[in-house]
């Protein structure tokens, strides 16, 4: 199991981003077929109905375009507009109403008129990724420093540079073998 960037518990589309990473094996996707997509959606309270090929190439799509979004924010650019084009369309996909519940006090949620289908859980993706892009943990998102890692989180510790303590555990093992070389190579002069 792999350890969640953090942010990932406040924001399904930074998750989202994080479902496609490199690991000791190589690329792993967490969305690859409908089955895992489902599962996935299910354990972020995203609609977990029978998905479908075209289903989960559109949670890919939509993938790539919270990532262009998220990197572009962190490199302090403008995304393509692409990205920004798909990141709208799907929050189209589900007609959606803020609605008022009262549970210790006032809450908004977002209701679908869908419930439970795959347009549902592409929208809710889509508005959560415009909510962090352009609300205030969008000056958090950073992507991981780690040499090889491609999964982004948000910074919400000054000294923190890594997405998790495996990828900090190897960067600091990859400079502390670099030091013993470098001795080596000084002694043996």
């Amino acid at each position: 199991m792999v350890t969640a960037a953090p942010g990932e518990e406040r924001s399904p589309a930074l998750a989202l981003v994080n479902t496609r990473r490199l690991s000791a094996t190589g690329e792993v996707d967490d969305l690859a077929e409908p089955r895992a997509a489902a599962g996935w959606l299910r354990r972020h309270d995203l609609a977990a109905a029978d998905l479908g090929p075209a289903d989960v190439a559109r949670l890919g799509e939509l993938r790539g375009a919270v990532r262009e979004l998220l990197a572009a924010l962190a490199e302090d650019r403008v995304p393509d507009a692409a990205a920004v084009t798909a990141v709208n369309a799907a929050a189209r996909a589900d007609a959606a109403a803020p609605q008022l519940t009262w549970r210790d006090g006032p809450l908004r949620e977002w209701r679908s008129t869908r419930p439970g289908t795959a347009d549902e859980a592409v929208a809710a993706l889509a508005r959560d990724a415009i909510d962090v892009v352009g609300g205030d943990l969008g000056r958090l998102v950073r992507p991981c420093e780690a040499h090889g890692c491609v999964r982004f989180f948000f910074r919400e510790h000054a000294r923190r540079r890594w997405c998790s303590t495996t990828c900090g555990d190897r960067v600091r093992a990859a400079r502390h073998q670099r030091l013993v070389v470098e001795q080596r190579e000084a002694s043996a002069e």
